[in-house]
């Protein structure tokens, strides 16, 4: 399957933080949901992709690009929200659409002022007056009037209420019925990934865990709650990790099915991204 970002030796340093990834692989036609902590590296995976950040080595290719030309070239066809707003505050949505005609050869200056009626946004007041939402819709639809074949969003749905963060998925969904297009989306409401994604890239601590299959995840992971003496007779193999609370070890395992089958012992639950996310960066591996 064609891959819309691929990554190969990445390594960017900081002072107390380095993002290292060997290999990292978005694939064409899907929505990847990238999730970790505060400061497990999403932000600056991002910003290097969109080569904001300079001085890192590795391989980065977009779209079938890797050189620094060829990348420019490329973000005619990538829509991009980043977390921290980007507008200057004495701006109007009709200046950004005056801006954004010059920007992008395919501004579709219908479908800005249809989204802008869509999402009750005013076209002629200053954006200083909008509310952190209004502002986030703002940026999200201004992402899409160019008919980008990429969406790369770093926490698109923070400060929307749940019903505008229904309607911003919805769009997304819509976006995606083109089989070409491709979202690559950083956030922490993991709730919203269960609705939408395809597939889930891991980070930790400037590392890639995983990047597998959402339904893989909800299907096969799960948490066993059980006794020390049950989770001594565990084998090592069948646990990801582990987390000793008071009077329970609650373990996270891949495969429930098997474990079903090999033991007869435990709670076992179904398990959501945001339990799984906790546990494997609080739990003993």
């Amino acid at each position: 399957m064609e891959n819309v970002i691929e990554i190969k030796n990445l390594e960017k340093k900081y002072d107390n933080f380095t993002l290292n990834i060997p290999s990292l692989e978005i694939r064409k036609g899907m929505i990847t949901g990238f999730i970790g902590e505060n400061g497990a590296g999403k932000t600056t995976t991002i910003k290097a992709i969109l080569n904001i950040i300079k001085n890192y080595s590795g391989e980065i290719r977009i779209l079938g690009n890797d050189t620094e030309a060829s990348k420019e070239k490329a973000k005619e066809d990538i829509g991009v929200v980043l977390d921290e707003a980007f507008f200057p505050e004495l701006l109007t949505a009709k200046d950004i659409n005056s801006i954004m005609v010059d920007t992008f050869k395919n501004w579709d200056k219908e479908l800005y002022y249809k989204y802008l009626k869509d999402f009750q946004l005013p076209v002629d007041k200053e954006i200083k007056t909008f509310s952190k939402g209004m502002l986030k819709k703002l940026e999200i639809i201004t992402a899409l009037a160019h008919h980008p074949k990429l969406l790369i969003l770093d926490e698109p749905t923070t400060g929307l209420d749940p019903v505008a963060r229904r309607e911003v998925l919805d769009l997304f969904q819509e976006f995606m019925q083109d089989e070409n297009n491709s979202i690559f989306l950083s956030t922490h409401i993991t709730t919203d990934l269960e609705k939408i994604a395809d597939y889930i890239t891991f980070i930790e601590k400037g590392k890639i865990l995983f990047t597998k299959d959402i339904n893989d995840i909800l299907d096969n992971y799960a948490i066993v709650k059980c006794k020390k003496d049950d989770f001594d007779n565990i084998d090592k193999d069948d646990i990801v990790c582990y987390f000793k609370e008071k009077y329970d070890i609650e373990v996270l395992i891949s495969n429930k099915k098997a474990f079903k089958k090999k033991y007869n012992f435990g709670t076992i639950d179904k398990i959501s991204l945001e339990e799984l996310m906790i546990l494997m960066i609080k739990g003993v591996k």
